[in-house]
């Protein structure tokens, strides 16, 4: 990965004052396997692009975490503590424990997600690689988790993941994403690079 291009993604998540002051916020959760991730961080990019407001057309801003405890009362303690940590902020902060995403994942899209060992599978397996980004702030220090790299996400390029096969999960979220940032272009789920 492009170190430039790391380099710019920091700089524009932090530009995003949600991004920056739930990446600040984050560490108060406990865990030391987390990511803030998906549209939140990709979406601050294609508004830098657009030279819109930062902060148009992000629904909710995803906080990925791993805890081996799969029960739903833990999680749900997680959530409730993000609730009053992130209380005073203006947007939603969707907190998921991703050791729990098999559990639900099959009843929901008809395939099995497959087992999950750390907070990054979740972003391994998004239907677009091109939002598979996640970053979070350890001990004043930046990280940057992009499996497929970031020049799609900086060329303004949507490129499917066929980890998981959902091609009318990715086909739906790129047709919205592009008529909220129409210089997005898409690459077909059938088409094989």
């Amino acid at each position: 990965m492009s170190a430039t291009l790391e380099h710019r993604l920091i700089q524009v998540t932090r530009a995003n004052q949600w991004n920056s002051l739930i990446l600040d916020r984050a560490v108060q959760l406990g865990f030391e396997d987390w990511w803030l991730t998906a549209g939140c961080i990709a979406q601050s990019v294609w508004n830098i692009a657009c030279a819109r407001d930062i902060h148009v057309g992000i629904r909710d801003y995803d906080l990925f975490y791993y805890d081996p405890d799969t029960s739903w009362d833990a999680e749900n303690e997680v959530i409730g503590n993000a609730s009053r940590i992130f209380a005073d902020l203006p947007v939603e902060v969707q907190v998921r424990n991703q050791a729990r995403v098999p559990l639900w994942y099959g009843q929901k899209f008809g395939i099995p997600f497959g087992p999950v060992n750390r907070a990054s599978d979740g972003i391994d397996r998004f239907p677009c690689a091109t939002t598979a980004v996640g970053v979070k702030r350890r001990q004043g220090e930046f990280q940057v988790y992009a499996p497929f790299g970031l020049t799609s996400l900086f060329d303004g390029i949507l490129r499917p993941n066929h980890a998981l096969w959902i091609p009318e999960v990715y086909e739906e979220k790129a047709a919205r994403w592009q008529r909220e940032w129409p210089y997005l272009r898409r690459v077909s789920w059938q088409l094989v690079e």
